[in-house]
């Protein structure tokens, strides 16, 4: 397992997944948007052939599969891999 052995490295990928004091609702992406994530990190945003999400050190974005979960802290989208900052 990845983080067995180092868990301290999961808190920075957690915080990479959070888009800095902001609810962003899917009609607010638009393509080759840059948020800045909790972390401190970008992230980039593209809608061409459907929408994604590619972290700074992932090889290849993630797809945006379920988007505009409403929650009492803000809002999710559901993507198909993990971030990686």
């Amino acid at each position: 397992m990845l983080f067995r052995s180092a868990p301290d490295a999961l808190t920075p990928i957690l915080a990479y997944h959070v888009i800095n004091n902001a609810a962003v609702f899917s009609i607010d992406l638009t393509n080759g948007i840059t948020p800045t994530m909790l972390s401190g990190g970008t992230t980039t945003i593209t809608l061409t052939g459907g929408a994604k999400i590619k972290g700074k050190s992932n090889a290849s974005a993630s797809n945006i599969i379920a988007t505009d979960i409403i929650t009492t802290n803000g809002v999710i989208h559901v993507i198909d891999s993990v971030l990686l900052p």
